[in-house]
Parts: C-alpha cells; sequence; structure tokens
C-alpha cells in the first residue's frame, strides 16, 4: 500500500502561482493530478509515467501547468502559473502501477489517493 501526502495548498489572486508537492511512500510507475470542484466529480489535471513519454494534461490548464517528478524522492509536483478563479478547489494526488497508456486522467485508473489541498483563487 502506497500513501500519499500533499503539501503546497493556499490562496492566491487571479494570475498568481502555487506549486503542489506530493510525497509517496512507495514508488509507482504513473503519477498524476486529479482535482475535484464542489457538487462534481474529480477532473484530471496532469500524469507523468516514470518513463520518458510526454506528461498527460487536460486542455484546460495547457501552458499554465508543469508537472514533474522527483523519482528518487517518490515525489510529484504541480506547477500552477497564470491561475484563473476557474482553477479553485480541491487538488488531489493519485499514483498507480499502470501501463504507460493507461497514466492519464482517467479516475478509475489509479490505486492510490492523496487527502486533497484546497487551492482557492480569487
Amino acid at each position: 500500500h502506497v500513501q500519499l501526502v500533499e503539501s503546497g495548498g493556499g490562496s492566491v489572486q487571479a494570475g498568481g502561482s502555487l506549486r503542489l508537492s506530493c510525497r509517496a511512500s512507495g514508488s509507482t510507475n504513473c503519477m498524476a493530478w486529479f482535482r475535484r470542484f464542489p457538487g462534481k466529480e474529480h477532473e484530471g489535471v496532469a500524469a507523468m509515467y516514470t518513463g520518458a513519454g510526454s506528461p498527460y494534461y487536460d486542455d484546460s490548464v495547457k501552458g499554465r501547468f508543469t508537472i514533474s517528478r522527483d523519482n528518487a524522492q517518490n515525489m510529484v509536483y504541480l506547477q500552477m502559473d497564470s491561475l484563473k478563479p476557474e482553477d479553485t478547489g480541491e487538488y488531489f494526488c493519485a499514483a498507480g502501477v499502470l501501463n504507460e497508456r493507461f497514466c492519464n486522467g482517467v479516475w478509475g485508473w489509479y490505486t492510490y489517493w492523496g487527502q486533497g489541498t484546497q487551492v482557492t483563487v480569487s
């Protein structure tokens, strides 16, 4: 069982930046970020496989958010720039041992979840 712990959420004005971090207690080949808006389902934001392939990004964050990993430390990060009020939500780290083609924004592929961290953009 892999435990995930997020940090780095908070409040920021529109146009600002935040960096989310997630530490995993074990290694997995796919790590991702999801978010949830009030009353809605989880939405895939970004995902990154251990290998050399291109990360997945939801269209709504392309060019603004960057996912990165430190495999040696079992960490995944989400750098969020040019934040908009519509980015406000609860952000979750997710991880799983997946075939690379499933390392994307589909909630059901992932096995491990963090507790979430709130991001508020005003």
